[in-house]
């Protein structure tokens, strides 16, 4: 078998970027400008870097904040610092976690990408934008010390992005993401040069956003690149419908992924607004349509070819923070090697079911491991490093 990535508390992140957390902006872009700017295969856009706090909360905590539990909705700076001083009394313990706020680089696309350069060895890339403070040098530690590209993201002056994900006992997640006055990359800065020679570009749905995700599908569909996306969640798809249903509309979107509470929400109203239906709704649109289902696995459809596919047996759900992002790691990796539809699910399923045996949107070393002995037992080929 073959090695995996490098775990992420807030313990380990400090003692191995000490050095990295002092050095500046052009420090560190500099740093990464010498690294061979080669298009990696599949790029992620996330406008703004982000910081996650994951912890697994009791109820609650959960009861006090506003909101549905299972979503995720912006708050406001004072609102994530309450959340944050709060944790410490409402930890629920794990057994052999000396670390109970894993805080790592985070952000659906992010993990996604992450997922891609550790677990598969997928060259992969970030276009985006970094703080320079101390949360920005920390997710750009993380990411690059995973190996992934970060000669497209920009320096900027302000605050980075932070996420706090509470996550209960049975591992169900609750986000609340802080974006205010959060650096950010603009449309009018995305360039020809960003996409040329990448193969995929993956996004996340989001409405404040949506300029620069328009600017990227149309750079990237000039540039041949495929494109996917991410509905992010069963709020956004509620509050910014028209818009998102204008952008699979356009016919330019090639995959798009969505769980069932968002695909309930894409077609609320309807007669028919079962999984099978979203899957034939944004078939007619996309390439691929993508719908998970958690424990009961997924549903997809390319072309008149539909296939469902069961959830991987045999884990407990720790935490289900990733586990989407991580399906579509490895369901990309599929598509990129040229695997079958269902063998595409299959691999996405080992890979969701990785990350959600332990806290955080990163996957373990040792949960690499046993998704790569899942993928062998199951007969689904290995990345190439894991033949040697």
């Amino acid at each position: 078998m073959c090695a995996g990535g490098k775990s992420g508390t807030w313990r380990e992140l400090l003692l191995e970027s000490w050095i990295r957390i002092h050095m500046g902006a052009k420090e560190l872009q500099d740093a990464e400008s010498k690294k061979e700017r080669r298009a990696p295969l599949i790029l992620g856009l996330q406008p703004s870097a982000m910081l996650d706090h994951i912890a697994r909360v009791d109820w609650s905590l959960l009861d006090q904040i506003p909101g549905d539990r299972g979503g995720s909705q912006p708050v406001a700076i004072e609102e994530l610092e309450h959340i944050l001083n709060e944790l410490k009394t409402h930890i629920l313990p794990i057994p052999d976690d000396p670390s109970p706020i894993i805080t790592i680089a985070g952000g659906s696309v992010a993990n996604t990408i992450r997922g891609l350069t550790v677990g598969f060895q997928i060259t992969s890339g970030i276009i985006g934008a970094f703080a320079d403070d101390e949360q920005g040098r920390l997710f750009v530690q993380n990411m690059s010390s995973n190996g992934v590209n970060l000669s497209r993201m920009r320096s900027k002056n302000g605050p980075t992005a932070q996420c706090v994900c509470l996550v209960d006992a049975v591992g169900h997640r609750t986000m609340r993401p802080c974006l205010s006055n959060a650096v950010k990359l603009q449309a009018d800065e995305l360039t020809a040069e960003d996409f040329r020679g990448s193969k995929w570009l993956v996004m996340r749905y989001a409405i404040s956003n949506l300029e620069v995700l328009r600017a990227a599908i149309r750079i990237a569909k000039q540039e041949g690149v495929c494109v996917s996306l991410d509905l992010a969640s069963f709020e956004m798809v509620r509050n910014s419908k028209s818009q998102l249903l204008e952008l699979l509309e356009s016919g330019d979107i090639d995959l798009c992924f969505a769980n069932e509470d968002e695909a309930k929400e894409l077609l609320r109203g309807e007669q028919n607004a079962g999984p099978e239906a979203v899957v034939e709704f944004l078939a007619k649109h996309c390439q691929w349509a993508v719908v998970t289902l958690g424990p009961n696995g997924c549903i997809v459809k390319h072309g008149k070819e539909m296939v469902r596919v069961p959830a991987i047996g045999g884990t407990t759900a720790t935490d289900a923070t990733g586990a989407g992002d991580l399906f579509a790691s490895g369901f990309l990796y599929g598509l990129v090697k040229g695997l079958s539809l269902e063998n595409c699910c299959r691999v996405g399923s080992c890979s969701g079911g990785s990350v959600i045996r332990s806290l955080g949107g990163e996957v373990t070393p040792e949960n690499w491991q046993w998704m790569y002995k899942q993928m062998e037992v199951k007969g689904l080929p290995l990345p190439d490093f894991c033949k040697s």
